[in-house]
């Protein structure tokens, strides 16, 4: 019996699951979202560059990019519960253990390589292949509200980051963090996140076998695929620009004359735009080319470097470039999980994902630190806006240079 191709029915069975996942894919970003707010307090009390303490973000994601293909292998292996669990688990504790810096530097990048074991099992494609498995005609819309679990994380781990350290200090702050996240998501996803993969029947002749059998590329041709590569490009200049200016979005802010907490209100707005951003892109990835998309979508930020070089002191213009980078940070992302399935299919979707999260991870290990070196430099953020104009502008042309349409998944449901 072949899997339903209606995308109500796709929804009336199975709405809850991308909500829990947005949840499971928050947990993803705690240390990147939660960390502006900490910069400045860190850097007071070890006295250190921003390039230093953003280091610790650079180590955790070049790491956690090493093992981001096996861990995918890992997951199309033992299906994505099992690996989604444990991993909001150990991400919650490694953050909460970043209150145990002592100002020494071999001990910051110790405490970060422990944060960057935790980022491993709690990767998009944990999420994602559990979403895909269950959504294929309303596919696009199912990735957008997974991946907007993101958007939420942007809105919310600054107000609370910077709540906790103006409250209770910057090391309790790593410990609230943790400990919150932990006790809010945990229980929901024990109860509530399975994907196709987790789910087991038994067969008329006794066999057991999973619920559905994903069908798509096998691994040796998707590493053979051009489309693999273009992706890997354009994710990797993606995350080195946007989440390089993200993570430093309060300084930039403060720098130019706002208060703390306006500061990450107005960094707080990335979150809120990035959930319509998403939603959109998931809204238009069921009905348009997804390449043509995506193209589009990257070149939205260099409206909003433009505005904080020209006047970056301007509330209105922070509020607009807050939410122009939103809207990008929603889209982008969806667009790359969308194109990935389409290309490749689901049979080693988690592995072949995997390779695009490791750009990701790449380009995140490296923009943060990168964005700080350059303050550091110029004493100013104006250097890294242009570059991310550039960069932009590239990661578009990779993207738009795909072709219109992939291989689909296809699915088979095993009947008992």
């Amino acid at each position: 019996m072949s899997l339903s191709k209606n995308g109500v029915s796709e929804w009336r069975g199975f709405w809850f699951l991308p909500l829990v996942a947005a949840l499971g894919y928050a947990t993803s970003v705690l240390h990147v979202y939660s960390f502006g707010p900490f910069i400045g307090p860190i850097q007071a009390e070890f006295d250190w560059s921003r390039a230093q303490v953003s280091s610790g973000i650079s180590i955790a994601a070049f790491l956690s990019a090493i093992f981001c293909i096996p861990v995918g292998m890992l997951i199309d292996r033992i299906g994505p519960r099992r690996v989604g669990l444990f991993g909001v688990l150990a991400m919650s504790g490694t953050v909460a253990l970043l209150s145990t810096a002592t100002g020494e530097q071999g001990n910051w990048v110790l405490m970060w390589a422990v944060v960057a074991f935790g980022t491993l099992c709690v990767q998009a494609t944990v999420w994602t292949t559990a979403v895909n498995s269950r959504f294929e005609a309303s596919r696009g819309m199912a990735l957008a509200v997974t991946l907007s679990g993101a958007s939420f994380a942007a809105t919310l781990f600054p107000l609370l980051a910077t709540w906790l350290i103006e409250n209770y200090g910057w090391r309790n702050a790593f410990t609230g963090l943790g400990g919150i996240w932990a006790a809010l998501v945990f229980p929901i996803l024990l109860f509530s996140f399975r994907g196709a993969q987790d789910v087991k029947i038994v067969t008329t002749n006794g066999e057991v076998k999973p619920e559905i059998v994903l069908t798509g590329l096998s691994l040796a041709e998707g590493l053979r695929s051009p489309a693999l590569y273009k992706l890997v490009l354009a994710s990797a200049l993606f995350a080195f620009t946007a989440v390089g200016t993200i993570v430093h979005f309060v300084p930039i802010l403060t720098d130019r004359g706002a208060e703390p907490l306006a500061a990450a209100g107005i960094a707080s707005l990335i979150g809120v735009f990035s959930i319509f951003g998403r939603l959109g892109t998931g809204f238009l990835l069921d009905r348009a080319p997804a390449h043509i998309v995506g193209a589009c979508v990257c070149l939205m930020p260099i409206a909003a470097s433009a505005l904080l070089i020209i006047d970056g002191a301007s509330a209105v213009n922070q509020i607009l470039a807050a939410a122009i980078f939103g809207l990008t940070l929603g889209s982008e992302v969806d667009v790359i999980a969308y194109l990935a399935a389409r290309h490749f299919g689901l049979k080693n979707f988690a592995s072949l994902y995997g390779a695009l999260i490791m750009s990701l991870a790449i380009g995140t290990s490296f923009g943060p630190v990168s964005a700080g070196a350059v303050f550091d430099q110029y004493d100013s953020y104006a250097p890294f806006l242009v570059f991310t104009a550039i960069i932009m502008a590239v990661s578009s042309i990779s993207i738009l240079s795909l072709e219109p349409f992939g291989r689909k998944a296809k699915t088979i449901v095993h009947t008992p």
